[in-house]
């Protein structure tokens, strides 16, 4: 049976993955930074199969004490999921930047400490060879910004490219495994926690991307449903050779497509003006 670290396990996707992989018969490490959250869990699972750590992962010192508590209480951690997100919406001139910062604290630098520790966990602590799985829960807005979204899509932007580096420095005979998920619509309590910052006077056109989002967000209810779609990245963390990205949910597969197809269209279109760009002797 594994044993996996979950950042963000209060609400949403973080919750969703502690139980199903509490139900699976496996062993959870689920941190939050509001851990009273998950009083019902500890109530059901004894402690061999369940620790629930305070985590603040823009806090780095606590995300070294999580690190250090889980190796004394198990001694190995098969799975990291790195989950622990937020999200502040909004026009570019409309957002605050103490907002993106605190956004990016949590969505990039969260994570990439948290990356850090899994790595040197899985390498120094785990039996030798034997690694590990190295989840990242990304977003489609990820790969394709979208407005009115776009410093959250830079801090999953900038969580891709850091993975992306990542997966591709550490050595293979560390058997270490990463995997960045790409999440399109899926209905969790998560959407409602978003804050959104107040409309910018210039952007009163109603057709515009964060006014149409504004008007309907209340009431938004994306058509995945979470708990299948953690159901597929519990399995993915099972796989020998898993790839390194995953768009998750069909409409997630559709952004992939058409990013894709769009990029290799303006590639080719441009590909002439290329032509004689070389030094010369």
């Amino acid at each position: 049976m594994a044993i996996w670290f979950i950042t963000g396990a209060s609400t949403g996707f973080g919750r969703i993955l502690a139980e199903i992989v509490l139900e699976k018969g496996d062993t959870a490490i689920a941190t939050a930074r509001r851990p009273e959250l998950l009083s019902d869990l500890s109530a059901k699972y004894p402690a061999e199969r369940l620790l629930i750590l305070k985590l603040d992962v823009s806090k780095p010192q606590e995300i070294i004490d999580a690190f250090a508590a889980a190796k004394e209480k198990f001694g190995r951690i098969d799975v990291v999921a790195n989950n622990a997100g937020q999200g502040t919406f909004g026009e570019v001139e409309a957002v605050a930047d103490a907002d993106v910062r605190a956004m990016f604290e949590t969505n990039f630098w969260g994570a990439a400490n948290v990356s850090r520790e899994a790595v040197k966990f899985f390498r120094e602590v785990n039996p030798a060879g034997e690694g590990g799985r190295l989840l990242q829960i990304s977003s489609i807005t990820g790969l394709r910004g979208h407005g009115a979204l776009a410093y959250y899509s830079a801090s999953k932007f900038a969580l891709e490219g850091f993975s992306e580096g990542l997966a591709n420095e550490i050595d293979p005979a560390w058997n270490i495994k990463i995997t960045i998920v790409e999440p399109g619509g899926f209905d969790t309590p998560g959407l409602r926690k978003t804050t959104w910052a107040p409309a910018h006077v210039a952007y009163s056109n109603k057709e515009l991307p964060g006014n149409v989002l504004r008007g309907i967000w209340e009431q938004y209810h994306p058509k995945g449903d979470a708990r299948k779609g953690m159901e597929v990245v519990y399995k993915l963390a099972a796989l020998e050779q898993p790839p390194l990205h995953f768009p998750l949910g069909k409409d997630a597969i559709g952004v992939v497509r058409s990013k894709t197809q769009s990029l290799l269209e303006d590639t080719e279109k441009y590909e002439p003006w290329n032509e004689g760009l070389e030094r010369s002797g």
